[in-house]
């Protein structure tokens, strides 16, 4: 009878093992000019298949004072995160989950400039109705 739990515990384990394996990701935002956590990001995650392509679905998650989120039942592979915050750069990046706790540190960037192909507008004058 011990032979037939122990069997079924091992392949019960296998199979585990095997197929459906998630991670505990936990993502921490954070400002890259000083490392000071960013509350109320939203932090968007869509798996990536094997061609590099965003599949549908995905989950929406916001962080909490301390800049941080996570996501308990992460698969294993590439998961592609979005992270938006006032003031700040939109960042994107695909990450490979391949650990059962995996964290990932995000560090936002203030706006760049932007250019124009119409050269120079600091000499021109506003719209009438943008005064």
């Amino acid at each position: 009878m011990k032979r037939v739990i122990l069997a079924f515990l091992a392949m019960s384990l296998f199979a585990v093992l095997s197929f459906g394996q998630s991670s505990n990701v936990k993502i921490s935002v954070i400002k890259d000019t000083n490392g000071k956590p960013i509350r109320n990001a939203s932090v968007i995650l869509h798996p990536v298949n094997k061609d590099g392509k965003q599949e549908k679905g995905g989950m929406s998650l916001k962080t909490d004072a301390d800049g941080n989120t996570g996501f308990d039942a992460a698969p294993y592979g590439k998961l592609r995160i979005q992270v938006i915050a006032h003031g700040f750069q939109t960042y994107g990046n695909d990450y490979e989950i391949s650990q059962p706790q995996q964290e990932i540190v995000i560090k936002m960037k203030p706006p760049a400039d932007q250019f124009s192909i119409y050269g120079d507008t600091k000499d021109k004058t506003p719209p009438p109705n943008k005064q």
